[in-house]
């Protein structure tokens, strides 16, 4: 099981999701390429601009974008099946 991310430790999942193929797939429709793949720098791209921000490090120092970050990496994990989705 997953422990759950800190602001300390954002930065760098965020640098690892970037490269991660499954959220470079989970990425791409989101902006608009569906059935593609994005490349990492896209995918980090697609992370700060969700996120809010212009750095990774931020992700440690911004609640806002801390908890932006969150919600995107959850909705990821339940999109990759990584985690169970919610009950409604």
């Amino acid at each position: 099981m997953d422990h759950p991310i800190t602001a300390d430790k954002a930065p760098k999942r965020a640098a690892m999701l970037a490269n991660d193929v499954a959220f470079q797939r989970y990425a791409a429709p989101r902006n608009g390429f569906p059935g593609e793949t994005f490349q990492p720098s896209a995918a980090t791209e697609h992370l700060r601009n969700v996120c809010g921000i212009t750095s990774r490090r931020q992700l440690a120092t911004d609640p806002t974008a801390f908890r932006n970050f969150q919600a995107m990496h959850t909705d990821f994990e339940v999109w990759s099946g990584r985690l169970p989705a919610p009950r409604q």
